[in-house]
This record gives C-alpha cells, structure tokens and sequence, in this order.
C-alpha cells in the first residue's frame, strides 16, 4: 500500500499540504531567527508529499517546547485546521478514509512538529 498510497495520496492532496508545509518554511526563513523552524518544515514538507510507509515518534525537551507554543501562535494552527478540513472531506467515502487518516497524523504534527522525528 506504502507507493500506491504515496502516489494517489500526493494527487488527491498531499500536494497541497505539502505547498503548505513548504510555504510556511520559505517564510519561516526569511529571518535569521526562523531558519531552523523553516528547515523543520521543509523535513515535515516531505512527510506530508508522501506520508505512507512513515512513523511520526514524538519526544523533545524544553526548547522543543518553546518552538512549538511559537510555531502554534504563528503557523500550526492554520495548516492543522487545513488538515482536519481535507482529512474530513476524505472520510466521507470508504475509499477514502485510509488517506482522511494521514490528514489527521499531519494535523497533530502541525500542532507539535518540533521534537518529532520521522521514522521510514
């Protein structure tokens, strides 16, 4: 299922949360500051161009923490609800409740990208 999913999932939305994920790092960037938070979006751009056959573990630390209550205020909160959105017009078919679920692990990882790491 891992590159069927990837290949029907990147036509029937992860492009577009994928788009998400990248803008948010090209803008993320443009300071000095957020280069590192950009960087973490470009990885997490790629999980959600492809995200079947992928394991999100969760973990971090104190400074894990403080980038993600600042990612929360300024981007996560818009692409988890643009993930919620596309994952809930997905489950309405049967066909397409595998691909409404990735939505929905994207959606959690917008919330809390950083300390996440990305498992193949």
């Amino acid at each position: 299922m891992g590159c069927l999913g990837n290949v029907i999932w990147f036509l029937f939305g992860g492009l577009w949360q994928g788009l998400g994920w990248t803008l948010a790092g090209v803008l993320w960037c443009v300071t000095i500051l957020g280069i590192p938070i950009g960087r973490q979006c470009f990885k997490l751009a790629g999980l959600a161009f492809f995200p079947f056959g992928k394991e999100v573990i969760y973990g971090g630390g104190a400074v894990s923490l403080l980038a993600n209550l600042l990612w929360l205020l300024l981007s996560g909160v818009v692409l988890a609800l643009a993930a919620v959105v596309n994952g809930l017009l997905l489950c309405v078919t049967v066909v397409g409740i595998p691909f409404g679920l990735q939505c929905f692990k994207l959606a959690k990882l917008a919330l809390m990208p950083f300390g996440a790491e990305v498992h193949f």
